[in-house]
């Protein structure tokens, strides 16, 4: 092995051509005050492998290969399983008729005819 740096984060977009956005979270006690912070930072990775949204990948520090881009996508730690669009199916599960939720039976609408006198 060699001495570059090597990181672990989460895969947020792969929407560019052979890069990827890589969020690295890391969580530590203040110095001073003790309480725990949370910091992440996003940093663009070349990605050769094919990186999709949630994955957990291993990116390793390179030269710089663009203006942004000086990681490289080494491994994937661990691939995100992800099923058609999670909204629409939690939509359909939720959609359910008013009575039942509410407990009151909707009154029928009665249709209103236009009289002679109606300006329109």
């Amino acid at each position: 092995m060699n001495n570059r740096r090597r990181i672990t984060g989460v895969v947020t977009s792969n929407k560019m051509t052979k890069t990827v956005v890589v969020e690295i979270k890391r969580v530590f006690r203040h110095p001073l005050y003790q309480k725990v912070v949370h910091l992440s930072k996003r940093v663009k990775a070349h990605d050769e492998i094919g990186c999709q949204i949630g994955d957990q990948v291993r990116i390793v520090e390179s030269r710089p290969l663009s203006r942004d881009k000086s990681w490289v996508v080494e491994a994937v730690v661990k691939r995100e399983i992800r099923t058609a669009d999670a909204g629409v199916e939690s939509v359909a599960a939720a959609d359910v008729d008013i009575a039942t939720l509410t407990g009151v039976e909707k009154q029928p609408e009665v249709a209103v005819e236009s009289g002679a006198g109606d300006v329109s």
